[in-house]
């Protein structure tokens, strides 16, 4: 056996099951068939496809558009993505 591989089998057999477990998931994704680093799931493939036939036929809609739909210009959306999340009032049944 090579001596990568043999040192490789030596440090394995050294990891509690957790560790080894992931291990296993990182070896398995780099060896996996999709090379491409493809991680949608199947219903976010659906829509991206959806967007692209979409796309077929209208003009995209600039970002700056949408959020003057909702009153937000370009510096406002940047600002709420630095904000953390409000806290939410707790709920009261009645």
């Amino acid at each position: 056996m090579a001596p990568d591989k043999q040192h490789a089998h030596q440090l394995l057999d050294q990891l509690g099951p957790g560790q080894l477990a992931a291990v296993v998931q990182l070896l398995e994704t780099m060896i996996s068939p999709d090379q491409d680093g493809d991680t949608l799931s199947n219903a976010e493939r659906k829509a991206v496809a959806e967007a692209d036939e979409w796309l077929k036929h209208n003009q995209p809609i600039p970002h700056e558009e949408v959020l003057a739909e909702f009153g937000l210009r370009l510096a406002d959306w940047d600002k709420m993505g630095e904000e953390p999340l409000p806290e939410e009032a707790p709920r009261r049944n009645g």
